[in-house]
């Protein structure tokens, strides 16, 4: 193994933080692995890695290491294709919104194709937490304050949100018209994958973000299930206007308080800090972006 496949080995192998799962994306033996690190540290003459039973981390010198070596392998693949005419190809993988992928993605995905044939897309379409480094995803849209300062979101805009109910719940427990009344009623909860944490009931105020405590029966952590709960008529729900407007023109939800509408969900494609995309990824991220334009 010469020393740049040694330096893509520690790289990955920081980022994962796994020999193991380092030798599976990579296709190497885990021996091979291995080997590349200890040779690596003997060429530099320090220790990089910390290792335990459990977990691998960087030391100081690991850690100022692979900043230059991301920067150095960026910089060689830039050069690999500053002649590279050919189209992009390879495998994106993309993790999507389940209503962002049905309603505004997949529909779309022939027109991508169409341009970059070469290309293969593998889609989850989720609302759960995803690790890109852990799970070697190339790149997600995510809806909401992002938490993770390590990674690169690219802003796409913010969804207008509405609080609604079916009409068939509207029906039986009366239509709000005041933010008192709407204490009396049930809300269908959405919690985060993540940290099993109830997200709050959100409305604005004269300028200002406010939050209400009602009562509900059932919790869910996708916007699939949550929309499914507020069709079977077991609550109000605060959802983005996006994918709804369908069920609202044909009378089958119907928007609450409309002058106290939830905030607008920011929306963004996020990636690795690495500073290199590839050519694959670059155009699909450029893609993203053009086809959704959410204001």
């Amino acid at each position: 193994m010469d020393r740049l496949q040694a330096m893509e080995v520690f790289v990955r192998v920081a980022e994962l933080g796994s020999f193991t799962k380092t030798a599976e994306q990579m296709g190497l033996p885990a021996a091979t692995v291995t080997n590349a690190i200890q040779a690596v540290e003997k060429r530099v003459g320090v220790r990089l890695l910390q290792r335990t039973t459990r977990k691998v981390t960087l030391t100081d010198d690991g850690a100022a290491y692979l900043e230059r070596c991301q920067r150095l392998l960026a910089e060689f693949q830039d050069v690999e294709n500053l002649f590279d005419n050919e189209q992009p190809q390879g495998v994106v993988r993309v993790d999507l919104p389940e209503r962002l992928a049905h309603k505004s993605v997949i529909p779309r995905l022939p027109e991508f194709f169409a341009r970059y044939p070469d290309i293969r897309v593998k889609l989850n379409a989720s609302d759960r937490f995803v690790d890109l480094i852990g799970e070697g995803v190339d790149c997600v849209v995510r809806v909401g304050i992002l938490s993770d300062s390590t990674l690169i979101a690219r802003s796409i805009g913010a969804m207008e949100q509405i609080t609604c109910a079916s009409r068939a719940y509207l029906d039986r427990h009366g239509r709000p018209r005041t933010l008192a009344e709407l204490e009396q009623h049930t809300m269908i909860n959405y919690f985060s994958s993540r940290t099993g944490r109830e997200l709050p009931w959100e409305y604005m105020q004269n300028g200002e973000l406010k939050t209400l405590k009602l009562r509900g029966q059932v919790s869910v952590a996708s916007s699939e299930a949550y929309m499914a709960c507020c069709l079977a008529g077991l609550g109000l729900v605060q959802a983005p206007l996006l994918g709804a407007e369908d069920l609202l023109a044909q009378g089958v939800i119907e928007e609450v308080l409309p002058e106290f509408k939830p905030p607008p969900l920011p929306v963004a494609i996020v990636y690795s800090h690495n500073r290199h995309l590839s050519p694959r990824v670059r155009v699909f991220v450029d893609w993203l972006a053009e086809i959704l334009k959410i204001r």
